[in-house]
């Protein structure tokens, strides 16, 4: 009989850590800290292949599942001295998702599962407290009922909150037993009312309703949408962990909460958390009741009078602390836990990876490594390339003026400024439009995942550093300040009143995630300077990886910025852009017009020592670091106006017929320039571009030289080459020109012509191109384009419907297909370097900056990657978690 389920509690295990992909991270988690002697409540896991089964088969279970989960519940009631679905004995269960990877609040949970009119009683009277029991037990209606049944929770909190009001009540912990009574009453009068069924009675009903709802759950459109944001395949699927209820609503004896072994904002070495007495977990992160520190040294810091649970329950406290430095040893990271503590004694629910900060993550990587917990190599990989990117966000500027309008919890670092939405789909509406904004929420729920991830910040009323705000936001990067109780939401007006004002939807405010501020308006932001432990682990990285990192820029402002990200070259400087400039613009437009060769090099005289200068600075800030200059690429179309009005002006600057100028911007134009007359196409039909542009690169490789003393050694790339003969015809130009200018000012300099590949045919012959080429640059994004016949400036119409119906797993242009796109690199690589086996490869796409599409590169073994500026601390590390990957 295959096994569905495995069982663990009271110091023993059917599973382990290893198996997350079949018991998911909370279930192998589970197993792991109960075959540590750890006090886990009993319980047992549903595997993921469960949820498999389940979609597979028509919303099915296994036939043999049933008995499997028997047996596991008369374990645990053999462990508990309680039964299962019997009344006069009840035992309770939780019921909680668990897929392999994080997915927190994306999911389903169902607590005090087992309850119904006759075990509520039971259990009143065994506990002595008629108010716990019928506190469990709405809270159990209210939850079941949304979750299984459908209900929606706004629905169940409507009744709360109302009766709150007439009683005149702040707090849930205000209501009396018989409050509770009435309120269980009125909840299951909701649900035969709304749903027309009561509400279910039999435990086992209960139950596999429950582990139904979180295989469904799996499908949500928020779990998808989380999926998405993060990778995560959807045929992963997610476990079901079902365990003995513990209570931490038992009385001011019992607490729950939640703990990270060290600080997740800044990676400080201090235990970090909340906890609330006579509480279940769910209130902990829902922000009904605000939270209380667990340490004596964080409640002084935090200014707050109420105890911690050092003072209140010292000897929980203790157990905690010594299990969390057990906990965080034997896993090597920093750990996120849930607890509950019953009437004095101690449980852990669960024990997982914290999600951090990048700050924070750095900082806690470098100190384990300091420490011995790991080594450097596996400090290098626990850090999330693209999470770099947290580290290159604003801060405000110290020296603003802050127009403080209220202050809530700094629940993640940063500052972003925006204009205020009150919901999720505004949100996204306004991200499309290339509007900033900050989405303010009540507290934010799994179904804000998509606005949250569009905003540039988050700011709620309720919540605590560890709420559903706070947590998200901290895995995202975004800026998030939470419990702002002094905001109050009008969403039916869409407004946001504080401080004596009336904020409307779209006007500007600013949060700031590290102080918890929130302000008036926008505020001037500085960029944040790379740390210590930054530069430390970059070191690491840069010890460990074989691939060298080179950036894309023109300008002198971006390879300043790439240097100081440790770029090692420029893979790609696009000459066009050199053109674009107010006095340049003419000067290329004047080329462009004239009606021959002679003209254009009238034209191009002009533009010569522009291009001189732009290429002696490049070369002058690099300082003997390669440099790859690309010829002029884009089709002379770009460069002329399109408007009456634009043409009448170039035709009155150039003295040209206007006729002239409007019969020349017809006859350029291009059904589909991208496949049209660019490229080393241009240098074919206009050879004189390409002999200035190249006359600029030696002169100017010259004068840096002499400048600065370095040798200086161009690359010069031919762009769009198809077939060996026209890079062939272009080159000879090239060293023409080289011995021409070397001649002039007798000296000799070194150089290389290469070509970028990026068209299929170019793949295909790359052998025989590269008797002539001495390097190849792997244009991805054209390479992409070609190949899928799609152009990325139209395909975002309608890849996002690919996406999501699973025809092709990621946009293209965003990660490497490295099934087709991937493999034309793999067979230019390997033709090239058959022909010219010291060929120098590369790539100069946006994949250059793309963790998954470095690993990729990293496998076909090129020399070096190139990318944006600000996407080298990325490149630089993914390329050394490639490397050290490799070697395993």
């Amino acid at each position: 009989m295959h096994k569905w389920v495995y069982q663990f509690g009271d110091g023993r295990a059917e599973g382990a850590a290893e198996m997350r992909d079949l018991l998911g991270g909370k279930g192998a988690n589970l197993a792991e800290m109960s075959s540590l002697g750890l006090p886990v409540p009993p319980g047992f896991t549903v595997s993921t292949e469960v949820c498999s089964h389940y979609y597979g088969n028509g919303k099915c279970f296994p036939g043999s599942l049933q008995q499997q989960v028997e047996d596991a519940l008369a374990r645990i009631a053999e462990l508990t001295g309680r039964q299962f679905g019997d009344d006069a004995n009840p035992l309770l269960m939780s019921v909680r998702s668990g897929a392999r990877s994080s997915m927190p609040g994306m999911m389903d949970t169902v607590l005090n599962l087992g309850l119904n009119d006759n075990s509520v009683e039971t259990i009143a009277r065994q506990s002595g407290d008629a108010r716990f029991a019928y506190d469990s037990y709405r809270r159990f209606i209210q939850m079941y009922g949304d979750v299984v049944m459908g209900l929606d929770h706004h629905a169940f909190e409507e009744i709360l909150e109302n009766f709150k009001n007439r009683a005149g009540y702040v707090l849930d912990t205000d209501l009396t037993a018989d409050d509770w009574k009435q309120i269980v009453s009125d909840y299951k009068h909701l649900v035969e009312r709304e749903l027309e069924t009561p509400f279910p009675q039999d435990p086992k009903d209960q139950l596999w309703g429950g582990i139904g709802a979180v295989f469904q759950s799996w499908m949500a459109p928020r779990a998808i949408t989380y999926r998405a944001i993060n990778n995560i395949p959807s045929d992963w699927g997610t476990a079901v962990n079902v365990q003995a209820m513990v209570f931490g609503n038992m009385g001011r004896n019992s607490a729950t909460g939640v703990a990270f072994t060290r600080n997740p904002s800044t990676g400080e070495k201090a235990l970090y958390g909340e906890f609330l007495i006579n509480a279940q977990g769910e209130d902990v992160v829902a922000g009904i009741r605000t939270p209380q520190n667990l340490t004596e040294a964080a409640r002084l810091e935090a200014g707050t009078q109420e105890p911690s649970l050092e003072a209140e329950m010292p000897e929980a406290f203790a157990e905690f602390c010594t299990i969390c430095n057990q906990l965080e040893a034997h896993y090597s990271d920093m750990q996120d836990l849930e607890f509950t503590i019953q009437e004095g004694k101690l449980w852990m629910l669960q024990t997982r990876s914290g999600k951090r900060t990048t700050k924070a993550a750095l900082k806690i990587a470098t100190e384990m490594a300091a420490e011995g917990l790991i080594s450097r190599n596996e400090a290098v990989l626990r850090i999330e390339p693209a999470a770099l990117d947290q580290l290159l966000h604003p801060t405000i500027d110290p020296a603003a003026k802050r127009n403080i309008l209220t202050k809530g919890l700094p629940a993640s670092p940063g500052a972003a400024s925006g204009g205020i939405v009150f919901t999720s789909d505004d949100a996204q509406d306004a991200k499309a439009q290339g509007r900033n904004v900050i989405l303010v929420r009540v507290e934010t729920s799994p179904e804000d995942i998509h606005g949250m991830h569009a905003a540039e910040g988050i700011l709620t009323a309720r919540g605590g550093m560890t709420s559903h705000a706070a947590v998200v936001a901290r895995g995202m990067g975004k800026p998030c300040v939470s419990g702002a109780s002094s905001i109050r939401i009008d969403l039916r007006n869409e407004t946001l009143s504080v401080a004596g004002k009336v904020f409307q939807r779209g006007d500007v405010i600013t949060v700031d995630g590290t102080s918890g501020q929130v302000l008036e308006g926008e505020i001037a932001m500085l960029q944040p300077e790379l740390s210590e432990d930054f530069a430390t682990l970059m070191q690491w990285a840069d010890e460990a990886r074989t691939m060298a990192v080179r950036t894309n820029a023109e300008t002198p402002a971006d390879a300043r910025m790439a240097l100081s990200f440790g770029a090692e070259g420029i893979g790609l400087c696009r000459t066009e852009h050199m053109f674009f400039d107010g006095s340049r613009i003419m000067a290329m437009r004047e080329m462009i017009l004239a009606e021959d060769a002679a003209g254009r090099r009238q034209a191009l005289d002009k533009l010569l020592p522009m291009q001189t200068a732009d290429f002696t600075e490049l070369f002058d800030i690099m300082r003997g670091k390669p440099v790859t200059i690309r010829l002029l690429d884009p089709p002379l179309h770009e460069f002329l106006p399109q408007s009456e009005a634009d043409m009448e002006d170039v035709a009155k600057a150039l003295g040209l017929p206007m006729d002239k100028v409007r019969q020349r911007t017809r006859a350029l134009h291009e059904f589909n320039p991208m496949l049209g007359h660019r490229g080393c196409r241009l240098a074919v039909s206009y050879p004189e571009i390409a002999d200035m542009q190249a006359r600029a690169i030696f002169e100017a490789a010259i004068e840096a030289a002499q400048k600065t003393g370095a040798p200086v050694t161009p690359e010069i790339m031919v762009p769009l080459v198809s077939v060996k003969p026209e890079f062939d015809l272009i080159k000879a130009r090239i060293d023409a020109v080289a011995e021409m200018v070397m001649k002039e000012r007798n000296i000799q300099i070194s150089y290389q012509v290469g070509t970028m590949v990026e068209l299929p045919r170019a793949a295909l012959q790359a052998h025989r191109i590269a008797e002539t080429a001495e390097f190849f640059s792997f244009g991805t994004n054209d390479l992409t384009q070609t190949t899928f016949g799609i152009s990325r400036d139209d395909a975002a119409s309608f890849l996002g419907t690919y996406t999501a119906q699973g025809l092709i797993q990621q946009d293209p242009f965003v990660s490497l297909d490295q099934d087709g796109v991937g493999e034309l690199v793999r067979i230019g690589t390997e033709r090239g370097r058959a022909t010219r086996p010291n060929i120098k490869l590369g790539i100069c796409g946006e994949h250059g900056g793309d963790p998954a599409s470095i690993s990729f590169c990293q496998s076909i073994g090129l020399d070096y990657i190139s990318c944006s500026p600000y996407r080298v601390p990325i490149a630089r590390l993914a390329a050394a978690q490639a490397a050290l990957r490799q070697e395993k």
